[in-house]
């Protein structure tokens, strides 16, 4: 038994587009995942789409009282831009948006959970995207516009701000890959020109917090980066180079110029952008830059790190040929394979059990963005459904365990942790197929009815006793609990 750090705050977490449904209610406009979803039902594996997803937009009421049934400090959930702000700009706010959000906060506070708000989780309205969005740079001002907006409707009450949830993702799956919407395949630059656009509109959002809002509302705003650790095969210099040179690539390009003393882009990765981009014929490098002022006003605008974290990947140089994927590329910019090697496999690649990598991708944090305070916003594992969910259990059990060796043994200053997620949800392009719900939802049901996993009432108990038990085999009895 291990007994958790005094202070340490848990919760649960969700995202808007996942769960709420409603796609069309009253003046809501569409999102960029809806237009997906609707004229492309095939990038989604199981055909599916996130119209009424979980109806919590009509049933939030149940999710608070699953809150309330597990313990949880804190709720970390997203606004739905279009559903505030139909025509994404600051112009018009809905008055049926404000008033679900106004009441779903309200009740968060009434039953003593904390609000802690994601302002971006991936569901970019439509008419924006039309204009480029994230490969827009004037999406700086707009970011900032809708930001001042929630805080003002809502900073009285919320004192945590997510501003960007998982700068990669959007970037990288979306614009230069097509996995995630918009799926504009423009490999090789969509990702870099979204990486410096979504930073600086973080930044703006930052600064309009800072020098707006926080003298009276005295909260925080900070960006949540997927951290998911990067190392070689194996000790050898070429391995051990290709791991240095993907952690830069998959999280230092995010962190590096909001966390780091130097701020801008890592060196590892202007350095083989810019080569590559010169081989390959480009006048200048594919990669962005950062002008002087641009620099200062990105650095030290985060309040904490964000922590999202799943899985681990290994890469090595040691048989990768130029033109493994395409050119120009991400991937071939990094120019290494990698593998998950032999460890347990869950329903996802990117859930494969690697407890060890998340103390690792812990302390790199601690050691390449100024040890800051981390909030872990999201850690959670996906299987094919089922209320008797010991893999689940085990893997939070595991992961937690690792996390309290960084906190005790390598000094990370870890204030909070997250399990993803409090319901089974729509998982972008697996659809509704997969399954990270502490409760299970019966989507085939009309009223989207909720069930407490094995996971939801082990989760429970360690809230409400605040000690972990290592022993995989202590798997709750599942009593039924329906919501």
């Amino acid at each position: 038994m291990r007994k958790l750090p005094q202070g340490l705050k848990l919760g649960v977490a969700t995202a808007a587009y996942q769960i709420e449904g409603a796609w069309n209610f009253a003046d809501k406009t569409p999102n960029i995942w809806d237009t997906l979803c609707h004229n492309n039902p095939e990038s989604i594996s199981d055909g599916t789409n996130a119209d009424d997803a979980c109806k919590s937009f009509e049933f939030y009421k149940r999710d608070i009282d699953m809150l309330k049934f597990v313990g949880v400090d804190f709720y970390r959930f997203s606004i739905s831009w279009p559903r505030l702000l139909p025509n994404g700009f600051a112009n018009k706010i809905s008055e049926i948006g404000y008033e679900y959000y106004n009441n779903f906060i309200n009740e968060l506070l009434a039953n003593n959970i904390e609000p802690v708000i994601t302002m971006y989780h991936w569901d970019l309205p439509q008419n924006l995207q039309d204009l480029g969005g994230w490969a827009n740079p004037l999406i700086a001002d707009w970011f900032g516009d809708y930001a001042r907006v929630l805080y003002k409707l809502f900073g009285d009450r919320v004192k945590m701000w997510v501003t960007i949830n998982e700068p990669k993702q959007i970037g990288l799956m979306g614009y230069g890959m097509t996995r995630m919407a918009p799926a504009l395949n423009a490999t090789g630059i969509g990702e870099y020109l979204t990486a410096k656009n979504i930073v600086m509109a973080h930044a703006r959002s930052w600064h309009i917090y800072n020098e707006e809002f926080r003298d009276t509302q005295k909260g925080v705003c900070g960006i949540t980066i997927a951290t998911d650790f990067r190392e070689g095969v194996t000790d050898s210099p070429e391995d051990l180079e290709a791991g240095l040179d993907a952690i830069e690539f998959e999280v230092g390009l995010y962190s590096h110029p909001i966390f780091s003393s130097k701020g801008g882009f890592p060196e590892r990765v202007i350095k083989r952008v810019g080569a590559r981009s010169a081989e390959q014929g480009y006048p200048n490098s594919r990669l962005p830059e950062f002008t002087p002022e641009e620099i200062e006003y990105v650095k030290g605008t985060s309040d904490f790190y964000g922590f999202n974290h799943y899985s681990s990947k290994f890469y090595t140089r040691s048989a990768y040929k130029p033109g493994t994927y395409a050119i120009p590329s991400y991937d071939d910019d990094i120019g290494a394979d990698f593998t998950y090697l032999d460890y347990e496999k869950g329903a996802v690649p990117h859930v494969t059990v690697i407890p060890h990598g998340i103390r690792k991708a812990l302390t790199w944090v601690k050691d390449n963005c100024n040890n800051p305070p981390i909030f872990i916003t999201e850690n959670g594992f996906g299987t094919f459904g089922g209320l008797k969910d010991a893999t689940r259990i085990s893997y939070y059990r595991r992961y937690l365990d690792s996390i309290l060796d960084a906190i005790e043994q390598d000094g990370c200053n870890v204030v909070s942790y997250t399990a993803w997620s409090l319901i089974d949800n729509f998982e972008w392009s697996s659809g509704l197929s997969i399954k990270f719900g502490l409760f299970e939802v019966d989507f085939d049901d009309e009223n989207r009815k909720r069930t407490a996993r094995a996971s939801a009432l082990w989760y429970k108990k360690l809230i409400s006793t605040r000690m972990l038990d290592s022993n995989d085999d202590d798997i709750p009895e599942l009593v039924e609990h329906i919501f």
